[in-house]
């Protein structure tokens, strides 16, 4: 048994007839009937054919869907339809693929499904699997963290199980009160290890935003508890270790000393909230590397085979040496045709986890790449121009779907209400004479502008009314959010409502 998502449709055109009618449902209506298409090649030549102005990549993107739609999946098979209401209906397949010439464009390519749950919310599905559920692909398999037999776990019992294979002991840690217990009742050599992000899952939060660290902080000290490395540094998949830090001495040391693990004299300090070099995945990956004596034939045959640009070259101890790179193999050889490693090696710049990232851009746009070093001062990670690329793009992701929502938002509401309708849901000490547009409104009052029934019906929209208010509302608890730093990269998932209600309104007002 696998499990397999169909989506209904950009803004979920097919979901009423898929659910009503018992089917999983997929675009592509020019291409006809596919029940004689025998292989990968055939559906290929299809999409070719009746859609002549799309490029390769988008073909055989099209091509991989619509084999796994008419092929791959198989009765007795669970399938996923994301539903507009922000939940899932969880069905088993029935049928073979069907071609309803019949029917709409957009509703011919059908397979048969008995839906066995209509309406699963998100919270009984467990973070990992929710992100895997994630895609802007009409169909794709759900193949990781066990997934069809969570689904399957979900129709019968009505909740995730979560991973088999995931952290129990963690996920026991419910509360501050519960880490503590387990805490202490560790030995100094034994001490609770658990990753930032499930250390965080203890206090309900998912991103380090400032409030969630300051009342972590106030609560590590009340329990007498010190997190090493501190929990505002890595990404949230580095490990960290809980210690005792208020125990009183035993024989003359501390639980932490007798521990051996290195904690800094300032940790039990707050932590600031900051965009450190350790927050980006890419500096808690060790890097491939070569040891001073390798041969320069080795480091070369290593970057070919990794097609990277250059290599850290290391001692005994993990400790940086310098780098080789191509510019340096190649400045090396010029000068002599024989060099070898140690003449190709050049110096390289090292960041410590806890700098600042912003202290080091210059850096990286300077040379393409810093190295990142650990506690210990070994080599923990390699960050690339490429990687500030990866990261300025999520990071700017999310700010200009909002924009683009109130800018859509402000020419609808200028277009259809006058100034004084405008003014009438303007809350506070706010002046009525400083509010002269739409622009002047706050993110909040777009609500309780279009709760008044007669607003909404002005605007003239075919959409439900309660569950375009309850979008935007999550959009501006989104919107609240945004405005407070974190250094953690926000989930496709946790997109998901911006996303949803921009291409809502895009339907709406395609000419604003």
């Amino acid at each position: 048994m696998r499990a397999w998502v169909v989506r209904a449709g950009r803004e979920g055109e097919r979901e009423k007839a898929a659910l009503d009618e018992g089917l999983a449902i997929v675009g592509w209506g020019a291409l006809g009937d596919l029940t004689d298409v025998a292989s990968r090649e055939d559906i290929r030549g299809r999409l070719v054919a009746a859609y002549p102005d799309e490029g390769s990549r988008v073909i055989a993107n099209w091509t991989g869907q619509l084999l796994r739609f008419r092929h791959e999946i198989q009765a007795g098979d669970l399938v996923v339809l994301p539903l507009m209401s922000w939940g899932f209906a969880i069905g088993r397949v029935v049928g073979a693929y069907e071609y309803r010439a019949e029917a709409a464009d957009s509703m011919q390519h059908v397979r048969r499904i008995e839906w066995l749950a209509r309406n699963v919310e998100r919270e009984r599905i467990r973070q990992d699997l929710l992100d895997s559920l994630g895609s802007l692909l009409t169909v794709f398999e759900l193949s990781r963290y066990h997934a069809a037999d969570r689904i399957a776990e979900v129709i019968e019992n009505g909740e995730d199980p979560g991973r088999p294979d995931a952290d129990a002991f963690a996920a026991a840690l419910t509360s501050p009160a519960k880490l503590y217990e387990a805490v202490s009742k560790r030995g100094p050599d034994e001490p609770v290890r658990i990753s930032i992000r499930d250390f965080l899952a203890i206090w309900n939060a998912s991103r380090r935003y400032s409030a969630v660290v300051d009342q972590i902080e106030q609560d590590l000290t009340l329990l007498g508890l010190a997190t090493t490395p501190p929990f505002t540094e890595g990404s949230l998949d580095s490990e960290i270790a809980v210690l005792p830090l208020g125990d009183e001495p035993d024989g003359g040391t501390s639980a932490i000393t007798r521990s051996g693990i290195q904690v800094a004299d300032d940790e039990t300090e707050q932590q600031p909230v900051a965009y450190l070099v350790s927050n980006l995945d890419a500096a808690n990956r060790l890097p491939e590397s070569v040891r001073v004596g390798d041969s320069l034939q080795s480091a070369m045959t290593l970057m070919i085979l990794r097609n990277y640009a250059q290599l850290p070259v290391l001692d005994e101890e993990g400790r940086l040496r310098g780098a080789v790179s191509w510019e340096s193999i190649g400045r090396a050889r010029m000068a002599n045709p024989a060099a070898g490693l140690a003449e190709a090696t050049v110096k390289a710049r090292e960041a410590d986890r806890s700098d600042d990232l912003l202290d080091w851009i210059d850096e990286i746009d300077r040379t393409g790449y810093v190295f990142v070093r650990d506690h210990d001062l070994t080599v923990s990670g390699l960050i690339t121009a490429a990687d500030l690329a990866v990261q300025f793009r999520t990071r700017v992701r999310p700010f200009v779907l909002i924009e683009e929502i109130e800018q859509r938002l402000r020419r609808v509401v200028d277009a259809h209400f006058s100034l004084d309708t405008i003014r009438s849901v303007v809350r506070g000490r706010r002046s009525l004479e400083s509010v002269r547009s739409a622009a002047d409104l706050s993110f909040g009052a777009y609500k309780h502008l279009l709760q008044v029934e007669e607003n909404w019906s002005h605007l003239g929209w075919a959409a439900d009314r309660d569950l375009f208010l309850s979008w935007l509302e999550e959009c501006r608890q989104f919107r609240n959010g945004l405005m407070h730093f974190s250094p953690d990269p926000l989930s496709d998932d946790q997109l998901a409502p911006v996303q949803g209600l921009l291409g809502l309104l895009r339907s709406l007002d395609p000419h604003s």
